[in-house]
């Protein structure tokens, strides 16, 4: 699946993500895969992910330059198959 800049994504509630030196890890408890992420910045998206409406606006929020935005289209789509982020469920 390909996530859209006007998705409304959130950290799947069985992940932690543990800070390192490259990025940081994510461990999804529920299907036990580790994920690296390699860049401070997917590390910063990721986290701030359901503090924004769309991915669009976390991106904007957290200074990544919109050029560079594709790739973090690409990271989250990847991260999305994986169950380390997921679509957030939105209340009307």
């Amino acid at each position: 699946m390909t996530v859209a800049l006007d998705s409304s994504l959130e950290l799947h509630p069985q992940v932690a993500v543990r800070p390192e030196p490259f990025g940081a890890l994510a461990y999804h408890y529920g299907n036990r895969r580790l994920i690296f992420l390699k860049h401070p910045d997917v590390v910063s998206v990721v986290k701030n992910l359901d503090q924004h409406a769309t991915l669009a606006d976390t991106l904007h929020a957290c200074g990544v330059d919109p050029d560079r935005w594709s790739s973090f289209v690409s990271a989250l789509s990847s991260l999305e198959s994986s169950e380390i982020v997921r679509e957030r469920a939105t209340t009307r």
